[in-house]
């Protein structure tokens, strides 16, 4: 599979753009264990085109995690147009362009979901940013604003007509927001129906290995996104690389296995974003992460009392699980992000062209 000159391989495997999770840190992390294609957190046009909310420093990434597609929402046809020059300027592989998010602050606007009660708008928002791009643009939406109005062959013909290379759909209505089960066999009816020849990405429900699989056979789709499968499990990637190997998934990782992940995520966030701010934003990351495991509401409790990377790792690897993992020595425990470490972390594309200029 490819979206314009990026090639992607057979059956790919992406890593969805959430809100408070893709950031950075946990994108190398996702990375590491085999995502094909990652996606930023969403970013608000209208806070790139007035520099508001912090939004200017979602468009860092490192190289390493390259293919990268930084996503943005709108629903102002003139200032979207404007933020996907600013994004186009940040260098990603791909801009995508969310037409699914369900949050009612966002469809309000028009912006995500919401610009499904207007076709002829998502048109020209489409239209201004392909104009206005010099990479792929590629766009993220669900199946209608409705069950009355599930509209996504029509959509998906219309979008490729204006210039899209690919196409993720969520297989929901906004109304159903998260609830009942992802309808797949939409997704099935696009590859059937519409006729388009751009790749078609699935999404909604594909949580584990098996899923995944099952969602490429009954559907059809060039590729899958994982949204909430991946969070607090960036290792379903790897998972699913090896259940193709072998018929079998993996066994869960081990205590001691989740908890270095932990930890790494937590020094690259505060490599990141500095010790204090990580340390505050790694809290809402740590429920995925201890989920199933014996007094892990515990732990959670604890590590949201700390306030500093060193108190947060000294919880971390000294923590006893009950009686089903060893208690780990706290000479163990890493001083920080080591040098080889650092050496693969360049300094991030926006932030080398503003050091340059």
């Amino acid at each position: 599979m490819r979206i314009g000159s990026i090639e992607l391989g057979d059956r790919p495997v992406f890593l969805a753009p959430m809100e408070d999770v893709s950031d950075p840190p946990f994108r190398l992390l996702c990375k590491r264990f085999g995502a094909d294609l990652l996606y930023t957190e969403f970013i608000s046009s209208g806070g790139l085109v007035y520099g508001a909310g912090g939004s200017h420093q979602k468009l860092d990434f490192y190289d390493s995690e390259r293919p990268l597609a930084i996503q943005i929402f709108g629903g102002e046809i003139e200032q979207v147009r404007e933020a996907a020059a600013i994004v186009d300027a940040a260098g990603p592989d791909i801009i995508d362009i969310n037409f699914g998010c369900p949050v009612k602050k966002v469809v309000c606007k028009d912006g995500g979901a919401g610009i499904l009660r207007n076709l002829p708008k998502m048109e020209a928002i489409t239209a201004a940013v392909v104009e206005q791009a010099t990479r792929p643009v590629t766009v993220k939406t669900r199946l209608g604003w409705n069950d009355q109005s599930i509209r996504i062959v029509e959509v998906a013909r219309m979008l490729e007509n204006v210039g899209v290379q690919a196409l993720a759909v969520h297989a929901r209505t906004r109304a159903q927001m998260y609830r009942g089960d992802a309808r797949w066999q939409w997704l099935r009816k696009i590859k059937e129906e519409s006729g388009i020849s751009i790749p078609l990405i699935g999404n909604g429900d594909a949580t584990t290995p098996e899923k995944i699989e099952a969602m490429f056979e009954e559907t059809g789709v060039d590729a899958v996104m994982v949204g909430r499968g991946a969070i607090g499990n960036p290792w379903i990637f790897r998972d699913l690389k090896v259940y193709r190997e072998t018929g079998e998934v993996p066994p869960p990782p081990t205590w001691q296995e989740r908890m270095a992940v932990v930890a790494e995520h937590l020094t690259l966030k505060c490599e990141w974003l500095g010790e204090r701010k990580g340390v505050l934003e790694m809290r809402r990351m740590y429920g995925g992460y201890f989920k199933g495991f014996r007094n892990a509401s515990r732990l959670r409790m604890l590590m949201m009392e700390e306030e500093t990377r060193e108190g947060a790792l000294e919880v971390l690897l000294n923590f006893r699980e009950d009686d089903d993992a060893p208690r780990v020595a706290v000479s163990a425990r890493p001083a920080g992000m080591s040098a080889a470490m650092k050496a693969k972390l360049p300094v991030p594309a926006t932030r080398r062209k503003a050091l340059a200029g």
